[in-house]
């Protein structure tokens, strides 16, 4: 299947490589606003095709899929047209920055009957799935938390005055799309929708939030999320039960998770990849659209959604806006 690129940066990179590892994957074309860049990524992928205008990009009759990884505020409006296209696209979390242009995105999908699907690669790993269909008894749930705080290098060059991308509300981006989306994800895959949710964060002076945290009520336990781009946390996500408890060590990109009884004895543990962490999100999408399926059965439509709509209810309690 060949792919078309939107966004030349090191997470296109890192899909590529990945890609590389999955037969039938082949990367193809790139589109980037500037010729200088389109061919700076065309030569260091050995791409085919290069576009700076997204149209003619999208209307292409030579690839079948496209990639999106821009800043999260472009997302929808560069699917939209993909979709109109009639390409399959896979879209980097968040797949959008409300629950409006991902129910839209949605409606789309269906419409043309091509596979959209959010670049969420933590619920397809093979610890998380094995996971999840295990069944593991720890007796009632009574607590959990989520976290991800990794301390972003371009928070040096924002406190010495230069703001890049990731702090600029106005591009969508910020510590909870682009962290705290993936701590949400996977509780709302293991739980369901919270019945409420209350948030705290701490806003920088651009209005971009640089850490804050959540509680996720669900009526007979809590879950905490947390999340920031301006320290580090390096102590496992956990999962907390009246008989037993689960530790999972990093909740972006699960690669070992371990389940104790309440005395501390390991009764099972989950291994998995630690270095193609972006496989099986490649391997689930060609699945999909090779089926004929509009939505994966794992990384569903609402799903997403869901993610989504938490995601606007913690930025309004919190003072984040995008202005769109």
């Amino acid at each position: 299947m060949k792919f078309g690129f939107i966004g030349t940066n090191w997470i296109s990179d890192k899909l590529i490589e990945n890609g590389n590892e999955v037969e039938g994957f082949e990367p193809y074309a790139v589109y980037s606003r500037t010729d200088e860049r389109a061919h700076y990524y065309k030569e260091k992928h050995q791409l085919s095709e290069v576009f700076t205008d997204l149209e003619q990009f999208c209307k292409s009759p030579n690839f079948e899929a496209v990639y999106i990884a821009s800043p999260n505020a472009f997302h929808y409006e560069q699917a939209e047209l993909a979709i109109k296209n009639n390409k399959h696209v896979l879209i980097e979390k968040p797949a959008t920055i409300n629950q409006a242009q991902f129910e839209m995105l949605s409606k789309l999908a269906y419409e043309y009957n091509v596979t959209v699907m959010e670049a969420m690669k933590s619920t397809l790993l093979a610890p998380f799935v094995e996971f999840t269909n295990a069944h593991v008894d720890i007796g009632e749930i009574r607590y959990a938390d989520f976290h991800y705080h990794q301390y972003s290098s371009r928070y040096d060059n924002y406190k010495n005055g230069i703001i890049e991308n990731a702090f600029k509300p106005e591009l969508g981006n910020g510590a909870l799309m682009d962290l705290g989306v993936y701590t949400i994800a996977p509780i709302i895959h293991l739980f369901g929708m919270p019945n409420s949710v209350k948030a705290n964060g701490f806003k920088l002076d651009t209005g971009t939030d640089g850490q804050g945290n959540a509680i996720l009520d669900f009526h007979t336990f809590q879950a905490t999320i947390s999340y920031s781009k301006i320290c580090d946390r390096v102590s496992p996500s956990e999962i907390i039960g009246e008989n037993g408890y689960v530790l999972i060590d990093k909740i972006s990109a699960p690669s070992n998770i371990k389940v104790f009884n309440k005395d501390g004895q390991l009764i099972k543990e989950f291994n998995g990849e630690t270095t193609f962490t972006m496989k099986e999100e490649v391997i689930e999408f060609i699945n999909c659209v090779e089926e004929k399926k509009v939505e994966s059965s794992i990384n569903t439509h609402k799903r997403t959604l869901d993610t989504i709509k938490v995601l606007d209810e913690i930025r309004k309690q919190i003072g984040v806006q995008f202005n769109v």
